[in-house]
């Protein structure tokens, strides 16, 4: 398993260079421009930046310069910062391409998504990541919701072509699933979530599973609250080394990313009790 890539500090400002609605509820941004000349993304399937958004109405001298705005501002003033998956990075080209969750009006990135033309600008740090398919892994184990599908598509497309993987992917419906391609075996369950809260039709599945033989990489992200059961599920029952692996909560119902970040580490090292000894 890959170790974390560290922080980087580095403030970018990207331009969009175009848009698409590739499911009802996900836009496409491509993002270019002097402004991503320092960003760089390594060989992770789970890169993601932090996007700063100002709240409405208020303007910065230089939009870049994260620690002057906390400084001159009022904490009221200050950006809004949301977390999203690198989708794909073209260094050839310097595009950057990102995939937003959109419902409606809500939230404040994927309302920037929907609403965003060619020329419009925003300013990210990163990127952060820590996760790629290991070729030594006998199989893989992805699963997550909308906001894992960026990296699950990313994750597939660099398995190696003998690769066995497993792959589970809640969506709202039928029109929110993706062509996804990878060089390997890849048995791909698109689940469609409907009335049922988030998360749920992913346990079932995941923990019905039977598992083929050998020792997994896994990679489960999403929802917080069906994050904690897997990763509970997957410690506990499967007893499987955390090494192998990379279980964390994207997001959590009920919070806004402002509070989720300040819960975020004591939610997700929740601690998960040992198997019970045998005995006899």
């Amino acid at each position: 398993m890959p170790e974390a890539q560290p922080r980087k500090r580095v403030v970018h400002r990207g331009r969009v260079l175009r848009t698409e609605r590739i499911a009802p509820a996900m836009v496409r941004i491509v993002l270019h421009g002097e402004g991503l000349r320092e960003f760089s993304a390594g060989r992770f399937t789970d890169h993601y930046v932090k996007m700063h958004f100002p709240p409405p109405g208020v303007e910065y001298a230089d939009p870049t310069d994260i620690p002057a705005i906390r400084r001159d501002h009022p904490r009221e003033e200050w950006p809004r910062t949301r977390t999203y998956s690198v989708r794909d990075w073209d260094a050839g080209t310097g595009r950057l391409t990102i995939d937003f969750v959109v419902h409606g009006t809500a939230g404040v990135a994927g309302p920037w998504a929907a609403a965003a033309q060619p020329g419009d600008e925003v300013v990210f740090s990163g990127p952060g990541g820590g996760y790629a398919p290991d070729t030594e892994a006998d199989w893989h184990l992805l699963a997550g919701d909308e906001s894992a599908l960026p990296a699950i598509a990313a994750a597939l497309e660099a398995m190696p072509a003998d690769a066995v993987v497993r792959a589970f992917v809640e969506v709202d419906g039928p029109a929110d699933e993706q062509p996804l391609s990878s060089p390997a075996r890849v048995e791909t369950t698109w689940l469609h979530r409907g009335a049922r809260p988030v998360g749920e039709a992913l346990v079932e599945a995941v923990t019905g599973l039977e598992f083929p033989a050998g020792s997994p990489q896994v990679f489960v992200h999403g929802e917080a609250h069906f994050v904690r059961e897997l990763r509970r599920y997957l410690r506990v029952d499967r007893a499987l080394p955390p090494a192998s692996l990379s279980v964390s909560g994207y997001w959590r119902r009920g919070a806004d990313e402002e509070a989720w970040q300040a819960t975020k580490g004591e939610w997700n090292s929740d601690p998960v009790p040992a198997a019970p000894a045998a005995t006899g």
